[in-house]
């Protein structure tokens, strides 16, 4: 079966989200499991940037959305802008590519995104506005850090937003503003990694099940307990690399938008599922050193170069 395909997100007010998850939880097919804040922080819903990250019910509610799960505290709510069509299939802008598929998304973006952290830790001017394309995305930053890559960050929006400014903006939401973690902190900087996903091709979903695990992006929306209508999303691979099938995915979903009620099979068929796929590129700051170099000295990173580098 087939969704409908929808060149936009419903109409909503702007939202950031948060996209991953802490640590693994143990899922059952029950839908009895709970989440702790920390533990059950993953993509939901998305709110706007740089707000408080309080989940709250209703529309100015914010998320942010994390590789897997958010927890009901710190949920935020995204919403998303009907206005560009940057969410129909990607095309080949500026003609950038990959070897196997067209892709948007470049290893520079996440380079870009590590010349913002960088200067804003260490007190630099912020770099000039890089090279690749400007078009209009629903983007996700994601820092993690590490040999097993914990997740550090991860806060993104539903609203098509220009890449630029758009990965700016949540390069700093994501590492200074997740409720989950403290502030990212210069002495973290040689551990990192740093995944930039834009969001592409929204369908409708016929039913709550109408999608693959590792393949799409699942965004919800349903009526809580108490009557109130609530979003939680998840990236494509968070399901696949949790290990879970379907149905521990949504009742994950389902918690980590504040869903507390016993979950049965009628309740999950009142869902209104959304369907998406992401395009997502991740480099070290090994990586991303080495495509610096030119603009460091002795392990200093000096504004001048970084500035040239886009100029």
């Amino acid at each position: 079966r087939m969704g409908k395909r929808r060149c936009v997100p419903p109409l909503e007010p702007k939202l950031a989200a948060g996209c991953c998850g802490v640590k693994k939880p143990k899922l059952s097919g029950s839908g009895s499991h709970s989440h702790g804040n920390q533990a059950s922080t993953a993509p939901g819903s998305s709110s706007g940037p740089l707000q408080n990250h309080q989940h709250t019910d209703g529309n100015n509610g914010r998320e942010n959305v994390s590789d897997l799960t958010l927890g009901p505290g710190n949920s935020p709510i995204t919403r998303m802008n009907p206005t560009s069509g940057a969410l129909s299939p990607l095309s080949r802008p500026n003609g950038t590519a990959n070897s196997t598929k067209n892709l948007v998304v470049t290893a520079e973006m996440c380079c870009y995104c590590f010349d913002v952290l960088y200067c804003h830790l260490y007190g630099f001017p912020q770099p000039r506005l890089p090279r690749f394309t400007n078009d209009p995305y629903p983007l996700f930053v994601t820092w993690k850090t590490g040999r097993d890559k914990r997740l550090r960050g991860c806060i993104g929006t539903f609203s098509a937003m220009n890449l630029h400014s758009g990965l700016r903006e949540y390069t700093l939401t994501s590492a200074l503003k997740d409720s989950r973690f403290p502030p990212l902190t210069r002495e973290e900087l040689p551990k990192l990694f740093c995944s930039v996903s834009l969001l592409t091709n929204f369908e409708d979903a016929n039913d709550y099940l109408d999608w693959e695990v590792g393949i799409h992006g699942i965004r919800i929306e349903f009526i809580n307990e108490k009557g109130v209508k609530r979003t939680a999303t998840y990236l494509p691979e968070v399901a696949k690399e949790q290990d879970w099938d379907q149905i521990q995915t949504i009742d994950s979903l389902l918690r980590k938008g504040g869903f507390k009620a016993p979950i049965t099979n009628d309740f999950r068929k009142t869902i209104k599922l959304t369907r998406y796929r992401s395009e997502k590129v991740t480099i070290s700051y090994a990586e991303y050193m080495a495509s610096r170099q030119h603009c460091f000295q002795n392990g200093t990173l000096h504004a001048p170069p970084l500035y040239n580098h886009y100029s």
